[in-house]
């Protein structure tokens, strides 16, 4: 059993100025300062500056995310955890718990990022969410329409992906009991569309040593744990053109009965689903420094529970 969850976001939940807050802080300009050296991207200003459309660039969401998750990593230190990350978020979980330093991931996530945007400018793909309706008539609708379930993260959400014209039909033409909400995605992620990415991000991640996990980390794959770091390379290398099964992660944090879960900045999308799948799990998001000053006062508060039993 592992007392604290902690999960990491994916892209879409980005949002324009979330670094701003937190530059105020310690420390905190001068490392986002050096991990843009060493990723060759600017997340100061992506993160303070850039508008909606600049940040939803699959190269620029994927490194800003992955900066701003790692910065919790002070106040999880030495706690019972276990981690997940949606997508590249997956990638934070790594650096959280201690498989890459923060600069290195950031610069994986920005290589990840830039292999996938090729990817998608070579072929118009796009993504849709399918809210609600029965899983297998909605799988069943996507394969008659030559789609993909690329992300099937629970709480009745599957997300498809595939051509623009297949997409449009099913936004026009939604399954049974299910709302389709287009996505503003640069292409078909977590499809065979993004083979050139991703063999791009392998020889990106295998010129990294990747240390064995300090804490059990839950696999986009299958949902299952991870313990060495190079299967999380290889896994990592996976899920590229796999589809996400945050459904599994979730089934899998809430067989381990966590006392808390943590969702990391940008926290409200993970925290959402969290809240909707697993509803008796106290979910603390962190989106600002402010929420992770509260954090970390609860998790000391929970200290001396966990270190009695």
């Amino acid at each position: 059993m592992n007392r604290i969850a902690v999960v990491a976001a994916g892209q879409g939940a980005q949002k324009p100025r979330m670094l701003t807050g937190w530059l105020k802080l310690p420390g905190v300009r001068e490392a986002v300062t050096s991990w843009s050296e060493q990723a060759d991207v600017d997340l100061i200003e992506l993160g303070t500056k850039a508008d909606a459309d600049t940040l939803a660039a699959t190269e620029n969401a994927q490194p800003i995310l992955v900066c701003l998750g790692v910065l919790i990593s002070d106040m999880l230190a030495d706690k019972d955890l276990v981690l997940a990350g949606h997508s590249v978020g997956e990638l934070t979980a790594a650096c959280l718990a201690g498989v890459v330093d923060p600069g290195t991931a950031v610069t994986l996530a920005r290589r990840r990022g830039l292999a996938m945007a090729r990817a998608c400018a070579a072929e118009p793909t796009t993504m849709a969410a399918v809210i609600g309706g029965n899983p297998d008539d909605v799988v069943s609708r996507l394969t008659d329409l030559g789609l993909s379930a690329a992300n099937i993260n629970g709480a009745g959400q599957i997300v498809a992906a595939g051509p623009v014209d297949a997409v449009a039909k099913l936004v026009a033409e939604p399954p049974a009991g299910t709302a389709v909400k287009q996505l503003h995605v640069a292409g078909a992620f977590h499809t065979a569309y993004m083979e050139p990415a991703q063999e791009a991000f392998a020889q990106a991640a295998h010129e990294i040593t990747f240390s064995d996990p300090k804490y059990p980390i839950i696999s986009n794959l299958d949902g299952q744990e991870v313990r060495s770091g190079d299967e999380l390379r290889d896994r990592l290398i996976a899920q590229v053109t796999a589809p996400v099964r945050w459904d599994l992660c979730l089934k899998q944090l809430a067989a381990r009965q966590p006392d808390l879960a943590i969702s990391a900045p940008p926290g409200k999308v993970q925290a959402s689903l969290l809240s909707r799948q697993i509803p008796s799990l106290r979910t603390l998001c962190v989106t600002t420094p402010r929420d992770a000053t509260q954090a970390a006062a609860q998790l000391e508060e929970l200290s001396p529970v966990l270190q009695e039993a």
